[in-house]
């Protein structure tokens, strides 16, 4: 642990910001997927408010600790999990009315 409490706390919250932006971008570009595809969903609802519940506590923590990486990328993600389900669930609608 020595090495690690070597390294600065800007560092960790720079580059977590950056990791954390870029996992958002993972989630935003299955976002796009979901929404140019016009075959049914095989995401399970499950899985989508899992991920939000998830990131909602991460966001929680960010605040609670005051952790900028933490509490920005958790932020951005769970929207982002919001827009997906309602992406999915539209999808559902959509094919439960053909």
């Amino acid at each position: 642990m020595d090495l690690l409490d070597r390294i600065p706390v800007t560092y960790f919250e720079t580059v977590g910001t950056f990791v954390g932006l870029f996992a958002c971008s993972m989630i935003a570009l299955q976002v796009v997927r979901e929404w140019r595809l016009k075959t049914p969903s095989s995401l399970s609802l499950g899985y989508l408010v899992g991920w939000i519940l998830i990131f909602f506590f991460w966001w929680l923590y960010g605040i609670r600790f005051n952790t900028f990486a933490i509490l920005v990328s958790n932020a951005i993600a769970t929207t982002l999990q919001i827009l997906l389900l309602i992406v999915v669930l539209r999808k559902r609608k959509r094919s439960s009315q053909s």
